[in-house]
């Protein structure tokens, strides 16, 4: 895993924020979880503060900065995340494109502000990108593609997931692909409710994803 987690920092791939408002106008506002350095970290915290810093070339923001309250949920959430992002069955593209379904239904600036970038980084097109921001069902996806949209979509705006887009799904990708869709967009539900109760923001001074008025 060190070697895993040396290759993904030096490329790049792992992003983590440092706190930041969610609101610009809001800056007097005291943060609801003040940004950790290491140094303040207790010795229930530190092994896990070690394992974000590995991977994060900005610090302890993010999730993990309310995650460190409660070091035992975040190692696990680590690891959960560890696997999704880089361990799924699923390609990278479509495991890309099923987080920023999540951000996007939720809102999330801080999730949409990570994974816009690493999904077209990921091969998703942009105007696939760009069609998820504006909340329209993409045009020209690939047959992967509108089942992972069809799937996960349902999936939250229904509750459920009909015979017809199940099928189709694990004809597509496959069982195994299908449970870990699954979990990685319930699990990024999770990050991006984390990232609102605890009023994380993306970093000082980047635009917002979505502003006031925004579908």
């Amino acid at each position: 895993m060190k070697k895993a987690l040396a290759f993904l920092a030096a490329s790049g791939l792992l992003i983590s924020f440092p706190a930041a408002a969610v609101d610009p106008t809001q800056t007097a506002k005291s943060p609801r979880f003040a940004p950790l350095t290491f140094e303040q970290l207790n010795v229930y915290q530190k092994p896990l503060g070690e394992q974000i810093l590995k991977v994060s070339s900005v610090g302890l923001g993010g999730p993990y900065n309310p995650l460190l309250r409660s070091p035992v949920l975040g190692q696990r959430m680590f690891d959960l995340l560890y696997y999704l992002r880089w361990n799924s069955s699923l390609p990278l593209r479509l495991n890309e494109m099923a987080i920023l379904i999540t951000g996007r239904i939720w809102r999330s600036q801080v999730e949409w502000y990570a994974h816009g970038p690493l999904a077209i980084k990921a091969g998703l097109s942009p105007e696939i990108v760009a069609d998820l921001k504006a909340r329209k069902r993409p045009a020209n996806m690939k047959d992967d593609e509108a089942a992972v949209y069809d799937f996960v979509t349902e999936l939250f705006n229904k509750h459920e997931v009909s015979d017809q887009t199940f099928a189709r799904a694990k004809q597509v990708l496959g069982e195994q692909q299908v449970v870990d869709l699954t979990a990685v967009s319930g699990t990024y539900v999770a990050v991006a409710m984390i990232l609102a109760m605890a009023e994380e923001g993306v970093p000082a001074g980047k635009e917002l994803p979505f502003k006031p008025g925004d579908p």
